[in-house]
């Protein structure tokens, strides 16, 4: 499958092997990912999941070699648990969140299922995600182009 159908394979194994898939790091490009193993390999004794990220962090470098991409997380696409092949490339699961809980994941999937998000008040209302975390995902890019509330303003009508 390595070879033959990478896409899938990397998606399968990000999905169900890889315990230190964190989006932010991963995801940065080549770059960043190396940035961020050369910081932990400095380190005299790295955690547990600095080691994760670092078994995984070779298996995403390998990936960039071979030329394949990630996608960033598109909120209406993405799966709670499940990285996709959108568009010849991998989209990371909701779960690749650094914080995202998996009851939190699953719900935000539902969620944007049912309809689309009218604010951010909206997105944290229904999925019940912390203004924290809600603050991660815009960073992000994941939640960016959504207002801050529902609420229109006499400046927004000018």
């Amino acid at each position: 499958f390595k070879i033959n159908y990478p896409l899938a394979y990397y998606a399968a194994y990000f999905g169900i092997r890889a315990k230190g898939f964190d989006y932010e790091i991963m995801c940065g490009g080549p770059e960043r990912l190396e940035a961020e193993l050369g910081e932990i390999k400095k380190k005299e004794k790295a955690s547990p999941q600095e080691e994760q990220i670092l078994k995984t962090g070779a298996i995403v470098r390998e990936m960039y070699a071979r030329g394949i991409e990630f996608t960033p997380i598109d909120i209406y696409k993405a799966k709670a648990n499940r990285f996709s092949i959108v568009e010849g490339k991998i989209m990371p699961s909701l779960l690749a969140i650094a914080g995202l809980g998996e009851k939190a994941a699953e719900m935000v999937e539902q969620e944007a299922a049912k309809s689309r998000f009218l604010s951010l008040d909206d997105f944290k209302a229904r999925t019940k995600v912390s203004t924290t975390l809600t603050d991660v995902m815009v960073r992000l890019g994941i939640l960016s182009g959504l207002p801050e509330t529902n609420q229109l303003s006499l400046f927004d009508l000018v």
